[in-house]
């Protein structure tokens, strides 16, 4: 339904719309990684595939659909960064982990690790939907002032992920996993990455927006996408979870997650709580 949604009055390749091409690459690319990795038996390859998907679909649909105006450049410059950054900060922390333990009951079950694969092909799709529409319509919109607010919510969004994701992996270092962080932005949000990688995919599609027409404003669900599989399914859930099961008994985390807001800072609470050192 996205594929045909997004397809509408886009550009097209050897009599397929490339944003087609484009969501066959997106999963194409993670089946392909799937066999090696159960084979292997690792995950350690996920996120960075995911990542590469980024960036992948993206190219192919600045090269076939052969864009150059200022809002498919920009809308590619600001997923293409994004991957890199999140993708090789990802990558790295699981080869200093050495694994990840979402995966240990999925791994030897081959049905569900390979859906595990096609969830992340449907993410890169779903999310990247409104950045790629844009960029294969047909229809050129000059970038205008009115595009400001939506540059400047994913550059908020951008900055905000990458402060907390450094601030949680340098409070690892020193305190190792059996510690909870309450500093810096975790003082305000328990989950300020995940803030920032909704605001910033907002930003993506406000920027995208006045490319779209028609049907192609179905692949503008993919903020609220992102929203809701970070707060309903993945994400917050099974950090929340596993947190309680780890600290649920301990009156400083109670206190932590009584004071401080899930997603959405409280600026009214001024002194993260003692617990995290």
């Amino acid at each position: 339904m996205l594929a045909i949604a997004g397809s509408q009055s886009g550009a097209v390749y050897l009599g397929l719309p490339v944003f087609a091409w484009c969501v066959l690459l997106a999963f194409g690319l993670q089946w392909l990684a799937f066999v090696p990795a159960y084979l292997r038996q690792t995950e350690k390859f996920y996120d960075l595939t995911g990542s590469l998907s980024y960036i992948s679909v993206i190219c192919v649909a600045m090269w076939m659909s052969g864009q150059t105006d200022g809002r498919s450049l920009l809308l590619a410059a600001m997923i293409i960064i994004w991957a890199l950054r999140l993708g090789s900060f990802l990558f790295l922390r699981i080869l200093a982990d050495g694994s990840d333990s979402r995966f240990d009951k999925i791994k030897p079950r081959p049905i569900a690790f390979l859906a595990t694969w096609s969830l992340q092909g449907l993410w890169v799709t779903v999310t990247a939907g409104c950045a790629l529409a844009a960029i294969t319509a047909e229809t050129v919109k000059p970038l205008t002032l009115l595009d400001v607010p939506g540059m400047a919510l994913w550059l908020l969004g951008f900055v905000l992920e990458v402060i907390a994701d450094r601030q949680k992996r340098r409070f690892r270092l020193l305190h190792g996993s059996g510690q909870f962080i309450t500093t810096g932005l975790w003082s305000r949000s328990r989950h300020p990455n995940y803030l920032g990688e909704i605001m910033l995919w907002l930003g993506v599609a406000l920027l995208a927006a006045p490319a779209l027409q028609g049907w192609q404003w179905v692949t503008a669900i993919s903020p609220l996408f992102v929203y809701l599989l970070l707060t309903r399914v993945s994400g917050i859930p099974l950090l929340e979870r596993k947190s309680d099961e780890k600290w649920g008994d301990d009156p400083r985390y109670l206190a932590y997650k009584t004071k401080v807001p899930v997603l959405v800072p409280n600026f009214t609470f001024n002194k993260g709580a003692e617990g995290g050192a």
